[in-house]
């Protein structure tokens, strides 16, 4: 038994929890069944792979800016977080992870059986896929400490098999509209707030009125530009923050500068992490997606469903329009809920960008720039109430986890905690 638990174990971590592995297996796979000449399966299998680390590694370099950002922000607004958990995210990480991977490659499994049966998308957003497999163990076990841990890892991957096989699904509609193809699912946890966005977007704005066909005073070009506009933008908030924020709450992030030298430097950070990340973008969806056909023509009609970031080169103007609103949305629950003493909110300046600026091109793209304001509203909203409402939930086990959230996190939580009082009602547990 234990030998089959390390492969499965070696297989979660070493091939679905990497995407550049996985993606570059289904794309070798992809161009191999097109019977592609050696050089071209070569090419692109590795042209995948290199496009997955430019995204991870723009990713990157963007959190690592933003952790720094948060720290600003949260330390202007005096906030602190909440309450210490009973096992925090590191301890149950190092005592339960195994779990988790091992409920990612089951769940994946009957996800593949169940993409062959009924709809067509394979969900390949493989950091998600471990993070979520994570949070629903820790849920689980925090609503039933009691039950035995392979019932959980036996549930917790059914559960997870039937989110990543309908999430694509209900949302693709709206994603065709965005990518102006229906050869590209959305695999990615905001996808409610994104749904949501673009469902509503029709009543507040016009589609006609894209933040892509904004005329601007000549004096204001540089918002057109990703790169100008992110250092513009999150430099004047950044600079605010600091000028707030006592210096001992950034010192680790300093590195002996001048907090205000500091700020510019780390919004150049940003904005450079952010256009790593959309070079990856266009140079893995330029080979991601020919080199599927060769699978979606073994089983007709399968597509891959992929992480928020595809859909940002659709409306960059909006993505930034979305993660500024967001933002300042979620400062105002914050200030709200601090002065109530409701709840104390870290800022998840990660979740404000990346779900935030997705939900706000799915906004663009039926509501034009005021869909993109109202999808990063709703954003902030999801992140917000979701934040505040779902730490206890979790008190027991990994509540860091709700600041760390989606907004499909937070509802797949919900629904869990819903049937799980449910069952201990009719069972009297």
């Amino acid at each position: 038994m234990a030998g089959w638990l390390d492969v499965l174990v070696f297989v979660a971590n070493n091939i679905i929890g990497q995407p550049a592995i996985l993606l570059g297996i289904v794309a070798f796979i992809g161009l191999v069944l097109q019977k592609k000449p050696a050089e071209d399966v070569l090419a692109g299998t590795i042209k995948t792979m290199i496009g997955v680390l430019l995204m991870t590694l723009g990713a990157n370099i963007f959190v690592e800016a933003v952790t720094a950002y948060q720290a600003a922000v949260a330390g202007a607004f005096g906030v602190s977080p909440p309450t210490a958990p009973e096992v925090d995210l590191g301890t149950f990480t190092a005592e339960y992870g195994s779990y988790a991977a091992i409920i990612m490659t089951i769940g994946f499994l009957i996800h593949l059986v169940l993409t062959s049966l009924t709809w067509r998308f394979v969900y390949l957003t493989g950091h998600l896929m471990w993070w979520v497999s994570l949070t629903v163990l820790a849920t689980l076990l925090n609503l039933f400490p009691d039950a035995n841990i392979w019932t959980i890892v036996i549930v917790g991957s059914i559960i997870m098999a039937i989110y990543w096989t309908i999430q694509p699904k209900y949302i693709h509609k709206y994603m065709t509209i965005v990518m102006g193809t229906d050869e590209i699912g959305y695999g990615h946890t905001s996808s409610s707030a994104a749904f949501l966005a673009a469902l509503l977007a029709p009543y507040v704005g016009n589609p006609e009125e894209s933040t892509e066909k904004i005329k601007l005073p000549k004096g204001l070009s540089w918002v057109k530009d990703i790169g100008v506009s992110t250092t513009v933008i999150i430099g004047v908030i950044l600079l605010l923050a600091v000028a707030f924020c006592p210096e001992e709450a950034i010192a680790d992030y300093l590195g002996g500068l001048n907090k205000y030298v500091w700020a510019i430097l780390t919004s150049l950070k940003m904005a450079g992490g952010i256009l790593v990340l959309l070079t990856g973008v266009r140079m893995f969806l330029g080979e991601i997606v020919p080199a599927f056909k060769g699978i979606s023509e073994r089983i007709p009609g399968v597509r891959p469903a992929l992480d928020c970031p595809i859909v940002f080169p659709q409306a960059p103007t909006a993505v930034i329009i979305g993660f500024i609103s967001g933002t300042f949305v979620f400062l105002i629950f914050l200030v709200i809920f601090a002065a109530t003493g409701f709840f104390i909110l870290v800022p998840p300046m990660i979740m404000l960008f990346f779900p935030g600026g997705a939900a706000a091109v799915f906004g663009n793209s039926r509501g034009g720039w005021k869909g993109a304001v109202l999808g990063g509203v709703i954003n902030g909203t999801f992140l917000a109430i979701g934040q505040a409402v779902t730490w206890p939930l979790l008190i027991h086990y990994a509540p860091e986890l709700a600041t760390l959230a989606d907004p499909d996190w937070y509802i797949i939580i919900w629904i869990l905690y819903a049937i799980g009082m449910l069952i201990k009602a009719v069972t009297g547990g």
